[in-house]
């Protein structure tokens, strides 16, 4: 039954797509995808997929909108070439933050991209942490919503912090998947009170609700961005006397100023994933990357087979 999977690669992320195809132990797809000089997007699948499943990996991440359309394109192509099933493996979903309209005359653009992929011919989601949950309901199509917290809670235990540990969510949007995090750890749980002062990302620590005096601190987001959150809660929980702090997240999104902060800040370590590239710069000592691939590989191929995603993640 496996060799009836293709999986094919955007420019996204192609060094992911090839691990995720070792691991299921087929070859790569065969795909051209290329922008001519005037930026229109041209894809061409060079494998047939008639009555194939097949499954296209695509991170939403810089360039966001590059990818998104090369992501759209790809699932045309497929469904021209008369694919049996189409299914978007998008590790990291961008513009999850925009999942409500929480000021007036603002757009809801997850669920603009659902419309999207869903039009364009996606017959099936497969992603990684979302930022809200509810955007597994802007689909009419399955969605199913990977997460990186067993991968991040291994690591962590090997560490032997025992006793001396707390998970903090850094804001209470968070709180859910940092209160996962310190079950399995055995650790208690603190939450940062967080509040946005403006539309370009900008937030202040006001808070921290838990006792982290003395402790070794874990900080738990779903993604970096810029990091200016990690440097306000990194700041918060050592003035409350935080002993030591690391810091995981999903998605290493790292734009902007962020790693210039990262090498600045106190954290210990940062843990993330690799469902978007680290390249360059963003590679640092103090970041950890977790590979990703064995668990998209693995839900390919449930998916595939018609097993349970769900069981992956019972204990």
């Amino acid at each position: 039954m496996v060799d009836e999977i293709k999986v094919f690669s955007g420019n996204a992320h192609p060094k992911l797509a090839q691990e995720v195809a070792a691991y299921l132990k087929i070859p790569l797809g065969g795909c051209e995808v290329f922008e001519f000089t005037n930026e229109n997007i041209f894809v061409r699948i060079l494998d047939n997929v008639r009555q194939r499943d097949t499954f296209v990996i695509q991170p939403l991440c810089s360039p966001v909108n590059k990818n998104l359309v090369e992501l759209l394109i790809m699932i045309d192509a497929l469904k021209r070439a008369s694919a049996a099933r189409i299914t978007a493996v998008v590790p990291y979903y961008a513009y999850g933050r925009t999942d409500k309209k929480d000021q007036p005359r603002v757009p809801i653009t997850a669920r603009l991209l659902a419309d999207l992929l869903t039009v364009a011919g996606a017959g099936r989601i497969l992603t990684v942490d979302l930022h809200a949950a509810q955007i597994q309901g802007f689909f009419n199509i399955p969605v199913d919503e990977l997460t990186a917290l067993n991968l991040i809670c291994r690591y962590f235990k090997k560490k032997n912090l025992d006793g001396r540990l707390v998970v903090v969510a850094t804001d209470i949007g968070i709180s859910k998947r940092a209160r996962d995090l310190a079950e399995r750890l055995n650790s208690p749980l603190a939450i940062v009170e967080k509040r946005r002062v403006d539309n370009a990302g900008h937030s202040e620590a006001l808070n921290v609700i838990g006792e982290v005096k003395g402790k070794i601190a874990l900080t738990v987001d779903d993604e970096i961005d810029t990091a200016g959150s990690l440097i306000n809660v990194v700041s918060a929980l050592r003035e409350r006397g935080a002993e030591e702090i690391y810091s995981c997240c999903t998605h290493p999104i790292f734009s902007g100023p962020a790693i210039e902060r990262i090498i600045k800040c106190p954290v210990k370590e940062i843990v993330v994933t690799d469902t978007v590239p680290i390249r360059g710069e963003k590679k640092l000592d103090k970041i950890t990357v977790l590979p990703i691939a064995p668990l998209l590989g693995e839900a390919i191929n449930r998916i595939h087979t018609g097993n349970s995603i769900g069981a992956m993640f019972e204990q």
